[in-house]
């Protein structure tokens, strides 16, 4: 079957929502021949961050000389994005008989996400794979990605998300996410909230888990000249420019760094050149993605307030008389809060409705707005905020698309004309 085919199988499967625990996504790992343990794996768990650094950490092992591999989600454009070797998507020919081995085996109640769980599991053992870095779905524990065993955890910095399935506070999320972790096995954090950090601290003491934190044991900085410095646990690095932009990559970047540097004690050595051009080679769709105009359009995938928060600082990299926001988000977000991080800094905005069931509607978006004098119209479709928002651009000009990982995909599409697979999960 055509992976078209499989796929209309598989979207099948999310009538079944969002199921915490491992249980079912174990089953069919079993049912499999546990290709799971084929490998060894990096698992990235976290808010903010996570993709980017994800990406900076596959970059430095594809590096260092190990055939990498990635699994991340949700896809952008194509559902083959979420799995790649050494930078390189899996093709659909490649894919297809695997999805389709994965469907055959998998319990009638597995949900979407245990399904391509299983499916990355069983495409990096097909590929004889050394090291796979795993981007969580949004827990922990409870996360289908935890059926993996992981050699070590690197979390990102973690806010307020997902509040109906991880917790409503910051140390009830921390304590899932960090769960993650097989006991004695390092875990490497980001800069945290002091009791996000004390929860993350205490999992590692309990767990006899080797603990490692930004601002204590490695740090990053920017230069004068816009390049990275590093000051490591063992390495020291300057002058690095990421091949991910925005100034809050630098986060990411040292902790990928770190992740990598601590690897070695894992069996998994990593030169000190692999870092540099790791961190230099990476890139990542739809953050901070500029595409050439005129108008010139930025695509970023934030999409909660501390996300926001980040692309609000990192906008002042851009040169621009007016900033015109194309906006689209997700019905179940926190749409004040999502874009009170860019008010002032928007002249106009477009309110969209992403192609994509729970999408908020343009209208009601474009009330919320107003909320934030963010002076708004409703325009439809994405294609239409981007056609609405070039009309009335001027010379100097930037477009800003964010608000849901789904708007940027949308959009990516649209500009590249190609077909948008958009499916949540």
């Amino acid at each position: 079957m055509s992976l078209a085919g499989s796929l209309e199988k598989l979207y099948a499967r999310r009538r079944f929502g969002i199921r915490p625990g491992i249980d079912r996504v174990g089953f069919l790992l079993e049912r499999l021949g546990h290709p799971e343990l084929a490998f060894r794996s990096i698992h990235v768990v976290g808010t903010n961050g996570k993709g980017s650094t994800s990406a900076f950490l596959s970059a430095i092992m594809s590096a260092a000389g190990y055939r990498t591999a990635l699994f991340t989600s949700p896809h952008l454009v194509r559902f083959t994005e979420r799995f790649r070797i050494n930078d390189r998507e899996i093709t659909s020919e490649r894919l297809a008989p695997l999805l389709d081995t994965v469907l055959a085996q998998a319990p009638d109640e597995a949900t979407f996400f245990e399904i391509i769980t299983a499916l990355a599991a069983l495409c990096f053992a097909d590929w004889h794979v050394d090291i796979a870095i795993i981007e969580a779905g949004m827990g922990g524990r409870s996360d289908a990605s935890a059926a993996i065993p992981g050699i070590m955890t690197a979390i990102t910095p973690i806010s307020l998300d997902h509040s109906d399935y991880l917790g409503t506070t910051l140390t009830e999320i921390a304590a899932e996410k960090s769960a993650i972790a097989e006991p004695g096995t390092p875990i490497v954090t980001a800069v945290q909230t002091p009791e996000v950090l004390e929860v993350i601290r205490k999992h590692a003491v309990s767990g006899g888990n080797e603990f490692v934190a930004e601002g204590r044991d490695f740090s990053s900085s920017w230069t004068d000249n816009g390049t990275l410095d590093y000051r490591g646990i063992h390495a020291t690095l300057s002058g690095i420019a990421p091949g991910i932009p925005g100034r809050y990559q630098a986060g990411n970047a040292a902790l990928a760094l770190a992740v990598a540097e601590l690897a070695s004690s894992r069996g998994v050595a990593v030169a000190q050149h692999a870092l540099t051009h790791g961190i230099r080679a990476a890139h990542w769709p739809g953050r901070m993605e500029l595409i050439t105009g005129p108008p010139p359009i930025l695509l970023d995938g934030a999409h909660n307030p501390a996300g926001t928060a980040a692309l609000s600082g990192a906008l002042g990299d851009y040169r621009h008389q007016r900033l015109l926001l194309v906006a689209g988000i997700m019905a179940d977000k926190d749409a004040s809060g999502i874009f009170a991080p860019l008010a002032g800094k928007v002249h106009r905005a477009y309110a969209v409705t992403p192609a994509i069931e729970r999408a908020l509607d343009d209208s009601t978006l474009t009330r919320l707005l107003a909320q934030l004098d963010i002076e708004a119209e409703a325009c439809g479709s994405v294609a239409n905020g981007i056609e609405a928002a070039r009309r009335d651009a001027a010379a100097g000009d930037l477009i800003l698309v964010c608000g849901s990982l789904f708007t940027v995909g949308e959009a990516k599409a649209w500009l590249e004309k190609t077909p948008f697979e958009g499916i949540r999960g």
